[in-house]
């Protein structure tokens, strides 16, 4: 083999991580930019699958059809409120195994990867005997409950991902310089956990709007976007729904942007001229 044919082959070993990840990536945005497509679509009957013309009737009535919005907005709520109450859970309990040691801390570092190695149908339908047993009625609070309990085992790890890593003689000069305990919280180890902090709270609130299962065996007549979603397919795909579905991916994409975009400027400011 002559030096001139090794080069594509010398190239294709050396890129060959990039370009498998590439195609990775490409692999899984692929659905998304579907639905992007076909949010512009202008379908002759109730299902959305197939293209017609393009149109811009969709973009401009969002909400042109009935419960949509209302079904957006509490998937919102929940997952605003399930967001905050696994995030505030997940980090105390995040803090308590890595900086703690008391008993049965091992048994509960194990347990806390369960909600997410176990199926999701097991814990829904264990929730709902849970709640039936207690005479709760099904809806939005059981739904909570349940978009919590779900979601904190996610927050717990990215959470204490962050803290183990974490200098503690950042802290000790901290206190070294008469900081009190909660000054030293709030000005040392609060802002050096909150990316984690911040990447469990998306991550939860992103869990708990996307979730279906769960939320179909405790919701009772509560319908949230992704059931909506499954019920409109029953009976025809309105293209209203492309659009929500876009406009949440663009907002995922813009989220994500700023933050490294955030990061950046960090850590530039704070290398040294």
């Amino acid at each position: 083999m002559t030096q001139l044919s090794k080069r594509p082959v010398t190239w294709l070993r050396r890129n060959l991580v990039v370009i498998a990840g590439l195609l990775t990536l490409a692999y899984m945005i692929l659905p998304n930019v579907v639905v992007m497509v076909f949010s512009f679509n202008k379908p002759n009957g109730r299902f959305n699958y197939a293209w017609q013309q393009f149109s811009l009737d969709a973009w401009k009535d969002p909400c042109g059809v009935a419960d949509l919005c209302g079904s957006l907005a509490l998937s919102l709520q929940l997952g605003f409120w399930a967001m905050l109450g696994a995030t505030v859970l997940g980090t105390m309990v995040a803090f308590a195994l890595v900086r703690y040691r008391f008993r049965a801390r091992g048994a509960i570092n194990s347990l806390i990867f369960l909600p997410m190695a176990m199926p999701e149908v097991v814990m829904a339908a264990s929730l709902l005997t849970l709640f039936l047993n207690m005479g709760a009625p099904l809806g939005f609070w059981t739904v909570l409950i349940a978009h919590i309990m779900f979601c904190l085992s996610f927050v717990v790890t990215a959470v204490k991902a962050r803290v183990m890593s974490m200098d503690p003689r950042l802290e000790e000069a901290a206190r070294d310089l008469y900081a009190g305990p909660l000054q030293t919280f709030l000005r040392v180890t609060l802002p050096i956990a909150a990316p984690g902090i911040a990447a469990g709270a998306l991550l939860a609130f992103s869990l708990s709007f996307d979730d279906f299962i769960i939320t179909n065996f405790n919701a009772g007549s509560t319908v949230t976007f992704p059931m909506f979603v499954w019920g409109s397919a029953q009976r025809g795909t309105p293209v209203q729904i492309n659009v929500i579905g876009t406009a949440m991916f663009v907002i995922a994409v813009l989220v994500v942007l700023g933050g490294q975009l955030l990061a950046s400027r960090r850590k530039n400011s704070a290398a040294p001229k």
